[in-house]
């Protein structure tokens, strides 16, 4: 999918692929309401409305939302926009899917920064600011049957992720997995991913995996 992106909104990479794969899996989206959280340049909100589903997108970037609603109007998509802080904008409402590409790469801040495409990618020094905040406020929006789909890194701790949707009523399971080697970012963090025990010595690659997670009926 050719998206338009300027300058400060995040790209859609292989992370954005394995989760539009993961969704497209997924049946029951013709007529689901959607919701696309972190939309960035709005590619997985576009694949959701592809798929016949009613999507919401939501971002704390302004310059991504125009974005998405930019790269909705030259396809001809309704993606409904909303500008806020995760769950904030659409609290008190239910959804049937949820997918989310959040930033999940550690750095060595203890919190995100406020400006600057950094805020697509740093996520404290585990990588779990958002994945966390994810985890406790997304279940509560699922309606029954609902299904979330989360993209993170390996570096990020999935099994944390997934304890935390189980524990918090879902069935959860790994349902896409793919090993890359590090991008810009990452590569230049390397060695103090070694020096925290991320990775091994000369490791220089990771393995991006969606997590589902389903509320039963």
């Amino acid at each position: 999918m050719l998206l338009l992106r300027p300058p400060g909104v995040y790209p859609a990479q292989g992370d954005t692929a394995l989760l539009i794969e993961a969704l497209r899996r997924e049946p029951g989206t013709t007529g689901a309401r959607l919701l696309d959280l972190g939309t960035g340049s709005g590619a997985v909100a576009l694949a959701g409305a592809e798929l016949g589903a009613t999507v919401t997108a939501v971002d704390l970037s302004r310059l991504a939302l125009a974005t998405t609603w930019v790269n909705a109007h030259l396809r001809r998509l309704r993606v409904r926009l909303r500008q806020g802080d995760l769950t904030a904008p659409v609290a008190g409402r239910r959804f049937d899917f949820i997918v989310s590409n959040p930033p999940y790469v550690p750095t060595r801040r203890d919190r995100p920064p406020q400006h600057g495409i950094g805020r697509a990618w740093d996520a404290g020094p585990d990588g779990r600011l958002l994945l966390d905040r994810l985890c406790h406020q997304t279940p509560r929006l699922l309606a029954p049957g609902g299904v979330l789909l989360i993209v993170q890194s390996s570096l990020a701790a999935p099994a944390a992720t997934i304890t935390a949707l189980h524990r918090a009523g879902l069935a959860t399971s790994v349902v896409a997995a793919r090993t890359q080697p590090f991008g810009p970012v990452m590569t230049g963090r390397a060695p103090w991913f070694e020096e925290r025990g991320l990775v091994a010595p000369g490791e220089r690659e990771e393995t991006l995996v969606v997590i589902r997670g389903a509320r039963p009926r």
